[in-house]
């Protein structure tokens, strides 16, 4: 499946790909670590078994030491390292995907979800988790407010994140039944914003937009910057505030076994005369 011609390119795949590989190298996991034990807790209860799963990109090696003695074939699909998002999967192939913190740097995530409703079986189920919401949402304002002080203008500093509805509504439209999001918010206390600043580049999480400015950041933007911050975002004890907000999907293939919602008018009682037989308050 090729790219959709109306699907921004956002993000440098080469550039995540060579920063990813960098991060390999002594890698931040604490999300990763938090999301992959509540994927495993959601996968439990889920009352069936997987045959054939996928792990979708997931980053710093994929989920298979997480999941261990949990599936019995978990196949990781690497993330790709350039522009082409087509996933190598055979239609009908897996019952089982799943995914973390990857969703959230693909350009084409309509198409992805689509190629991902095509693999699975039906029943098949499809388990993410992505980064969305108003994740980092004190880094950005405190870069635009220094930028704008201090340049006159404002960058492109961190990536838009999706929002749980309209995560929601892609579900849909790629034609999984039943969908499901959530988020779960995680705030990170941390010493100073560059700590921040380090743990992204530890995760291969630094700024890979195509619209990024390629100047190198001005000394004193980046100080201004962390001042704003901590002016802002710093509890008390004087450590900032840093949000993620974990975003978690959820759907499966279309199959006949599974719940339908009742069509509009097929009620055999209303609402009415539900409320009439209710008992009055005293």
């Amino acid at each position: 499946m090729t790219q959709t011609a109306t699907a921004p390119v956002l993000f440098d795949r080469r550039l995540l790909a060579l920063r990813q590989r960098r991060a390999a190298n002594a890698p931040e996991t604490f999300l990763l670590e938090r999301v992959a034990e509540d994927l495993g807790d959601r996968l439990a209860a889920v009352n069936r078994s997987f045959t054939d799963a996928a792990d979708v990109w997931t980053p710093a090696g994929g989920l298979q030491p997480y999941l261990a003695g949990r599936l019995a074939r978990l196949t990781h699909l690497a993330p790709p390292e350039a522009a082409d998002e087509r996933l190598p999967l055979v239609p009908q192939s897996l019952d089982l995907a799943l995914s973390a913190l990857a969703f959230q740097f693909v350009n084409d995530l309509p198409g992805l979800l689509v190629q991902i409703r095509r693999a699975l079986r039906p029943d098949g189920l499809l388990l993410a988790a992505m980064i969305g919401g108003d994740t980092l949402t004190e880094l950005r304002q405190s870069f635009a407010a220094a930028e704008a002080e201090c340049e006159g203008g404002v960058s492109p500093r961190v990536a838009p994140f999706a929002d749980l509805r309209d995560v929601g509504g892609l579900l849909q439209r790629a034609g999984f039944a039943l969908p499901v999001t959530d988020v779960d918010r995680v705030v990170v206390r941390y010493a100073s914003p560059f700590g921040l600043m380090q743990d992204l580049r530890r995760m291969g999480a630094a700024n890979s937009l195509v619209e990024r400015r390629r100047t190198p950041l001005r000394r004193a933007t980046l100080l201004r910057m962390a001042e704003i911050y901590s002016d802002r975002f710093a509890d008390p004890d004087g450590r900032i505030r840093a949000t993620f907000d974990i975003i978690w999907i959820s759907g499966w293939a279309p199959h006949d076994s599974q719940q339908k919602p009742l069509k509009p008018g097929s009620a055999t009682a209303s609402l009415e005369a539900a409320v009439k037989r209710a008992p009055r308050a005293e």
